[in-house]
């Protein structure tokens, strides 16, 4: 199928061959049927991605100083490569979408396939939306004018938030489509209306909708329009829906309010406020979110929790219902909104127009599959990319997810180490579609049955979400691959007692079974590699410290979640626990006793912890995993004492030995060890040797990571095994 994507480098628009999603749990698969092009958001980006990279970091402040704390604690190489990889990544452009409902996934009711739905899927002959993004579409209500909802839910829910009253008098910043969609909703809730914007043919449109309405570019002064309109009492509230880098805008809203009058921003505007305007009238001020409550809650959106009517009257969903009910009342007329209908093959053309600021709306149409190839060509969950490259000897690779740390880290490692790349499998196909034309991937689809059955496919390299890592490994198993997963390896014991089971049976199979390997990437660190070489002749334990200042995640992360992402210690700490037994020799973890931080408020969701392992050689590990740091501190740090010395690296740039002959170590680019950890996997796979990480090393780091979680909760000593 065709998506528009923008590419954030260099801001060209572009029509991307992407398979189609595979609906999911909870959402919806639609047939677009026509989609409007949000001139003001999607213009913003369009000049975004347009800028140099000067003007792009000078919009984008606080991404410059993220970006000169990572050089200084991770260096200008991989800080360079970081950024460079998220500018590689294209933006699915658009988010006002009508089509037919083509697939209904698990757990969504309300919905069949056939009905006719608005939703905020992207610019592509097929969307996969979450079931609370999407609304049945009354029958007298045109698909053109349906294309307005989310806009005009936008601009509704600003308005609850301003609570106009019947007869009361608002002001409206900026007559885009938000803001003309703004004034005839006002208009429906009884309230007086003046508009003000710089193009006349936008002041006029206001006008037939009933408003006062002011040309700014003739010299029209807005605080003295909204006073005489007013009778110099002021406007009870102003919504501002314009887009403007200026502070003067918010001043005259605030200068033409009357006393205890309220403001509200859904557009975009300088925010450097004059405390006086706000402090002698005693004004409100609040910023809008989108299409209403929900939005961005992942628990809404992606789980389909909803809000209890009760006590959320009015969510983003019921309000895609209210607006689309004006429509069908007849009391929100879009036809005058749209400028032109371009077709989806000339998306180009219709951002020229959009850029440049000659239109108001702008409708892509799509044509309707009429032959029965058409139809399968729509249909395809794959594409193909690149001719097949004949490599013998080597590993054949079918990769499951293409995130931005697969991208970033995984492909290219394997790019780098001779892996032959097959296929590409994700859910929703654009990213899978991006990583193949960037690393020469010969196919993308959304079915990984794809991938599985594959027989030239000997290798599976699965970088997708936690909870999905462990049926991924065991189907993988089951098929007679080799498996190469993301850390961690699974979230429960229950599935490891599963993996174990599939891998023993393999493991029957004879000389010719697949390995697994996790990717515990550190082991394979050219700086770990070294210090290990320097503990080679020790004859007694170790002590040894790590630590890593995590930073902070959100609780409403996936990553935070027990059934998605298993939580921090199981998502991340298992590396460290993994690179402490690899420094051990591979000695069992015996023991494992840990205390956290207790959990208080959404800054501290009880992820900051201190580990200590014990090793059946005696060795001790003690891990400081803390998340309550400052960024600007580096990320890792290891100290191993032993036999009178000291081994001391530094986030993977530097390690100092003291007591020892050898030479320091300084790098100056970090190299955490994926290049080495992908190196040694193709290696095996191609020779048949075993996995590079030992089978009961994984086991055993696994158990160990489990145990810490036990541990934490019991606040006592746990055994591991």
């Amino acid at each position: 199928m065709k998506q528009i994507v923008q590419e954030l480098r260099s801001g060209d628009v572009l029509l991307a061959d992407v398979a189609v999603p595979k609906v999911k749990p909870g959402h919806l698969l639609i047939q677009t049927t026509s989609s409007l092009i949000s001139a003001g958001t999607e213009r913003m980006l369009v000049e975004f991605g347009r800028a140099g990279y000067l003007a792009k970091a000078r919009q984008q402040p606080e991404k410059v100083r993220q970006v000169l704390d990572k050089v200084r604690t991770d260096g200008l190489g991989a800080t360079f490569q970081s950024v460079m990889a998220k500018l590689d990544q294209p933006l699915p452009m658009g988010y006002c979408n009508v089509g037919r409902v083509l697939e209904v996934g698990e757990g969504v009711e309300g919905f069949r396939p056939g009905d006719r739905v608005v939703s905020n899927g992207n610019h592509a002959e097929v969307v996969m939306v979450a079931k609370h993004l999407a609304a049945k579409i009354p029958d007298s209500v045109a698909d053109d004018e349906a294309c307005f909802t989310v806009l005009g839910s936008i601009a509704l829910q600003g308005i609850r938030l301003l609570s106009p009253t019947l007869g009361e008098t608002i002001a409206v910043f900026g007559l885009g489509l938000i803001g003309l969609l703004a004034v005839q909703i006002l208009k429906a809730h009884g309230a007086r209306v003046i508009g003000f914007d710089y193009e006349g043919d936008r002041v006029d449109l206001a006008k037939r909708y009933g408003a006062e309405a002011e040309n700014l570019a003739l010299g029209a002064d807005p605080v003295e329009a909204a006073r005489a309109f007013t009778g110099e009492l002021g406007v009870d509230g102003v919504l501002v829906t314009a887009a403007t880098k200026s502070n003067e805008l918010m001043h005259q809203a605030a200068q033409m309010c009357r006393q205890r009058g309220r403001i509200v921003l859904t557009g975009v505007t300088g925010l450097n406020l004059e405390r006086s305007d706000f402090y002698e009238k005693e004004l409100t001020f609040q910023v809008s979110c989108s299409y209403g409550p929900g939005r961005h809650d992942p628990r809404y959106e992606e789980m389909g929790q909803d809000y209890p009517v009760a006590f959320v009257r009015w969510t983003e969903q019921r309000n895609f219902e209210a607006v689309l009910e004006l429509m069908r009342e007849k009391r929100l007329s879009t036809g005058e909104l749209i400028s032109q209908r371009v077709p989806l093959a000339d998306a180009k053309a219709a951002y020229d127009a959009v850029a440049a600021k000659s239109v108001i709306g702008v409708m892509l149409t799509y044509p309707e599959p009429r032959t029965q190839e058409a139809r399968q060509a729509l249909a395809a969950r794959v594409v193909r990319h690149h001719p097949p490259r004949e490599q013998a000897d080597t590993a054949v690779c079918g990769l499951i997810g293409a995130g931005s740390f697969a991208q970033q880290k995984v492909f290219p490692a394997l790019v780098k180490a001779g892996a032959r790349l097959k296929w590409v499998a994700t859910s929703t196909g654009l990213s899978g579609s991006t990583a193949a034309r960037k690393f020469g991937i010969e196919q993308s689809t959304t079915d990984i049955r794809q991938v599985l059955d594959d027989p030239e496919v000997n290798a599976v390299v699965i970088a997708t979400r936690h909870n999905t890592h462990a049926s991924l490994v065991i189907g993988a198993i089951e098929a007679g691959k080799s498996v190469f997963v993301e850390k961690p390896l699974c979230l429960t014991a229950e599935e490891l007692g599963q993996i174990m089971e599939a891998h023993q049976q393999a493991d029957e199979g004879g000389p010719e079974r697949p390995i697994l390997m996790v990717g515990y990437n550190r082991r394979f660190a050219p700086l770990v590699t070294l210090l290990r070489s320097r503990l080679e002749r020790r004859k007694r334990p170790l002590a040894m410290t790590f630590t890593c200042n995590a930073g902070s995640v959100p609780p409403d992360h996936w990553v935070q979640d027990p059934a998605i992402g298993g939580g921090r210690i199981i998502g991340e700490a298992c590396h460290f626990i993994d690179l402490l037994h690899f420094l051990a020799d591979e000695s069992p973890i015996t023991r494992v006793t840990a205390m956290r931080l207790e959990p208080g408020g959404a800054h501290n969701p009880g992820d900051t912890v201190s580990i200590t392992l014990r090793f059946a050689d005696g060795s001790l590990g003690h891990i400081n995993y803390f998340a309550n740091g400052a960024r600007s501190y580096p990320k890792e740090r290891l100290s191993v004492f032993g036999e009178g010395r000291v081994l001391r690296m530094d986030n993977f740039r530097r390690l100092h030995g003291y007591g020892y002959r050898g030479r320091n170590k300084r790098s100056w680019t970090q190299d955490k060890g994926h290049g080495g950890g992908f190196r040694a996997f193709v290696e095996a796979v191609r020779t048949g040797a075993p996995s590079p990480i030992p089978w009961e090393s994984i086991v055993n780091t696994t158990q160990a990571t489990f145990a810490v979680l036990q541990a934490i909760e019991r606040e006592t000593i746990v055994s591991v095994g």
